[in-house]
């Protein structure tokens, strides 16, 4: 297995990356639109680009004649270019399509404009983490981290309809951290079957690779992994059970628990073959029961519990299609889970003074809090709360001290 080497550093900034690509139906501004000087546009993580695609998308709709529209870029295909808006100065606001919420940051930060700089190319950054400890606070030249849902990150293996797994049907915290420090290397001394556990984690700048080894040191310091951790040379995508090396009895990666509930009961299934979604593309015909954006690719994996503690509500959560008539409940985010392996997911902004939230005027229409001066629609709306259930997250406020539209 390759060894992991500079995770802890790569981390420190980590972004995350999703490699999807949702088809038919259309993710980033429809086609042949390119976004005014005058819209709001983001990039960014990938954890979070189906429901901001989708949320982007509803609030167009009910805002048909406004004159500001909100878009959203995914972090995918890599290495295509797009024209984030028309009339970049230099062509500033043409890139080529990077992943991941580190990515879509710095992006933000380069604060390229439109022509006469009458706009930003970049209005908000997407992303699934918190602030880098080396990335400016919410003030005078900083980025704000507003909070947009809850998530939870726990530990997949390979189900017993994909062949079943050697590991046992729970893990705590400590032995989780023990396996990916490879102090603990067969199942057999957590209570599982014998066989050589294959921890694995999703590539270097990933949001949900940063949180997880985060939480495994006690939610400030990142642990950093032992030898015996792959990340299958870099091209692990995180949330996905796809990739043939995961097919293991003995394999062990983590996990986020709303992209799991949105792929397992929400999302059509892909159309591409037995590995769909591996290396980095999904192709799938959604219907209108089913989100528009993104496919199943939970592939071989199962979610499972962290010492007495689930992820969802209920749990395990079914496999297929949820609600109406089903006779099965949608799963949730339990918010009982361990606050350890919870985690909040943002929309990041330029510091403004102007402003009470120091979220900048001509966003909060979009992004404040609920009871703010101006309510945000992604925090008040029903069709935007509608949506960060259908995409498998939960609404804030919750058990974390987090609300949406709470500014870091």
């Amino acid at each position: 297995m390759r060894m992991l080497t500079k995770l802890l550093a790569a981390t420190a900034a980590a972004g995350a990356t999703t490699l999807l690509v949702a088809g038919p139906a259309m993710a980033d501004p429809p086609p042949g639109v390119t976004p005014r000087a005058s819209d709001v546009v983001g990039v960014g993580s990938a954890t979070t680009q189906f429901l901001v695609d989708q949320l982007s998308t509803d609030y167009n709709n009910q805002h048909k004649t406004a004159t500001t529209k909100l878009y959203s870029w995914d972090a995918v295909p890599l290495g295509s270019s797009i024209t984030l808006k028309a009339g970049g100065v230099n062509g500033d606001c043409s890139i080529t399509r990077d992943t991941g919420s580190t990515a879509g940051i710095a992006e933000l930060n380069k604060n390229a404009t439109t022509s006469g700089g009458t706009g930003f190319c970049v209005d908000f950054a997407r992303s699934s983490r918190t602030r880098g400890t080396t990335e400016p606070a919410c003030t005078t030249g900083g980025d704000c981290f507003v909070g947009l849902a809850g998530d939870a990150v726990t530990w997949a293996d390979r189900s017993a309809a994909a062949g079943g797994t050697n590991a046992p049907a729970t893990l705590t915290a400590t032995q989780l951290k023990n396996i990916y420090l490879c102090k603990t290397t067969n199942w057999s001394q957590v209570g599982g079957k014998a066989g050589t556990i294959k921890p694995f984690l999703p590539q270097s700048g990933s949001g949900t690779l940063n949180f997880w080894l985060t939480a495994l040191g006690g939610g400030t310091t990142p642990i950093t992994p032992g030898p015996c951790v792959s990340n299958d040379n870099g091209t692990l995508i995180e949330n996905e059970g796809v990739a043939p090396v995961l097919n293991d009895p003995n394999a062990i990666w983590p996990y986020s628990a709303a992209d799991y509930d949105a792929q397992a009961q929400h999302d059509a299934q892909c159309t591409n073959g037995t590995n769909c979604g591996y290396p980095g593309t999904a192709t799938c015909s959604p219907t209108t029961k089913q989100n528009k954006f993104g496919c199943d690719i939970h592939g071989v994996a199962q979610i499972n519990p962290i010492g007495t503690s689930n992820p969802t509500k209920p749990f395990p959560p079914h496999v297929g299609a949820c609600g109406g008539t089903t006779g099965f409940t949608c799963a949730v985010i339990n918010g009982s889970f361990s606050k350890l392996f919870q985690r909040v997911v943002f929309d990041v902004v330029r510091f403004n003074g102007s402003t009470a939230d120091h979220i900048p005027g001509y966003l909060e229409p979009f992004f404040a809090a609920s009871n703010a001066s101006t309510p945000g629609w992604a925090c008040s709306n029903a069709a935007a709360k509608a949506d960060i259930k259908a995409y498998g997250f939960r609404a804030l406020p919750n058990t974390l001290p987090v609300h949406c539209g709470t500014v870091q």
